[in-house]
């Protein structure tokens, strides 16, 4: 018998814009999307994953975006509430999370050796691969869980799970963006968002691009014999069948196991997420920008559209909605995803950043280039802080007599706070630095500013490790005396720059 229909039942977390949070149906989530501020759940993989699931939906409810005329069409009338109504029911038979021929997402005769715990599907209780500090739960003896959390981690699972290189089913490999950062525009409501999310398509890849729910479902049987195909769309893409799965139920409807296995592979490697911003590597090609220990706000420019093409799809069709719009130009652009080490997730993140206004100006081409050179400033800064800190380590275990080892000259500079320190105050400069990229700001302005803030970084980390070993032994003294001539010739170089940005400026505020 048929249970849970997720176009009816409450499983989509939102939060509206008096602060109240609720948990909505499919249909009452789209339907309503004007009056919900933003979908909102713990999990970063979560969150990027409905939100991809929504887009899937609106894609084959509209049949479109075809072109940037008709998403512009949508976002200025908003979307289409019958189109939407009239889609959920005519694939209503297939949202059904329980179902003996077409359980939503899952593998119906898909009988496993094994059954699992439904941890297994939550990267935040996975013992397998992530196993949490502070995570408590016995993934011998869990408690069922919901229907509702079961749905959401099943489609983060398929979203972003990684190879583990085994599987009782034929080995595929990982989710098609599993291990990119996902880049989401975040409008004035959650109408909005996904509209500025929903990218055009050419018309002949629609009758292609079927999600999960409308194809049949792979039997077990094919599954372990293998089965591979190339992406058909972004509906397609946002739903893809990563892992095999068979949900089983309590007495209470309560999930408490399931079958897990490898699903399909995808032979389509070199294809487009919108969501995605690329770089180019000499040797493999175009590949997706990942997060990294240091923070994705040192590699911002490249969200930022310019002639190569390399940035998420979905800010360059924010850019073309927004333009005669531009009071609903984002708030910001919330990035998200996981970083990991072959089958093992080291962590999972979600950082937020303004979305620079003057990408709706004439500059709109050079605002990339703008913040890359900001960031390089940054950076070769930085190098001259390193260079500084490893001379003060290789003078202070010489001792004077003997030429260290590298590796003990290279721990030492890791657990130094000079590097940190700077990069984090540096962190905050940057997010308060975009807001002011409006199409009124001078970019020398800008440059300037940020000039300063880099100065007072390195100016500060530096003072604090010296403030650090002022009471030391002579030894450490002298290699403090020694390692700041790198900092004292960055500074010089610094002031030099913004005296220049400064001799420009001079002239123009006198002549006011």
């Amino acid at each position: 018998m048929s249970r849970y229909n997720l176009i009816d039942e409450s499983w989509i977390p939102v939060r509206f814009p008096d602060g109240t949070r609720a948990e909505l149906g499919l249909r009452e989530a789209l339907l309503r999307a004007k009056d919900i501020a933003v979908i909102e759940d713990p999990s970063p993989l979560v969150v990027a994953s409905l939100h991809r699931f929504l887009l899937a939906v609106l894609y084959r409810a509209l049949e479109g975006p075809t072109d940037i005329d008709q998403a512009r069409t949508w976002f200025k009338s908003g979307l289409p509430a019958e189109k939407i109504a009239t889609y959920l029911e005519r694939w209503r038979e297939r949202f059904w999370l329980f179902d003996e021929k077409y359980p939503f997402g899952q593998i119906s005769d898909f009988e496993p050796k094994t059954w699992r715990a439904w941890t297994v599907l939550a990267a935040e209780h996975n013992a397998d691969n992530a196993k949490v500090l502070f995570d408590h739960i016995d993934v011998t003896r869990p408690d069922a869980v919901p229907a509702s959390a079961t749905v959401r981690w099943m489609l983060a699972t398929q979203t972003f799970s990684v190879s583990a290189g085994k599987s009782e089913l034929s080995h595929t490999g990982t989710a098609p963006s599993a291990t990119a950062a996902m880049a989401l525009p975040l409008g004035r409501n959650l109408e909005d968002t996904l509209l500025l999310s929903l990218v055009p398509q050419n018309r002949a890849v629609f009758s292609q691009d079927l999600p999960i729910w409308e194809r049949s479902a792979e039997s077990s049987a094919s599954l372990k014999s293998g089965i591979e195909r190339a992406i058909g769309g972004f509906a397609d893409r946002y739903t893809w069948r990563t892992r095999s799965i068979r949900l089983r139920r309590n007495e209470t409807g309560n999930v408490n196991s399931l079958a897990f296995a490898s699903g399909v592979e995808n032979t389509s490697k070199d294809g487009i997420d919108p969501m995605l911003a690329y770089r180019v590597d000499k040797d493999k090609g175009r590949l997706p920008i990942q997060f990294k220990e240091r923070g994705l706000w040192r590699d911002f420019d490249s969200l930022l559209p310019d002639d190569a093409r390399l940035a998420p799809s979905v800010i360059e069709h924010v850019a073309a909605l927004t333009r005669f719009a531009r009071d609903r130009f984002p708030r910001s652009i919330m990035v998200l995803g996981q970083f990991n080490n072959k089958a093992k997730i080291e962590y999972w993140r979600m950082e937020r950043f303004a979305l620079p206004q003057a990408l709706l100006g004439d500059r709109s081409t050079h605002i990339r280039t703008e913040i890359r050179q900001l960031l390089t400033d940054a950076e070769e800064t930085q190098k001259a802080l390193w260079q500084a800190c490893r001379r003060f380590a290789r003078d202070l275990l010489s001792r004077g007599e003997r030429e260290p080892d590298g590796k003990d000259v290279g721990k030492f500079v890791e657990q130094m706070s000079a590097s940190a320190r700077y990069w984090s105050r540096l962190e905050a400069a940057f997010h308060d630095m975009l807001h002011h990229y409006t199409r009124e700001r001078d970019p020398d302005d800008i440059r300037l500013d940020w000039l300063k803030s880099v100065r007072a970084a390195l100016r500060d980390a530096w003072a604090q490790h010296a403030a650090s070993v002022s009471t030391g032994d002579a030894w450490a003294i002298r290699a403090l005396v020694r390692a700041e001539g790198a900092v004292g010739k960055q500074l010089k170089t610094l002031n030099e720059e913004i005296q220049k940005y400064e001799s420009r400026r001079k002239p123009t505020e006198e002549t006011a």
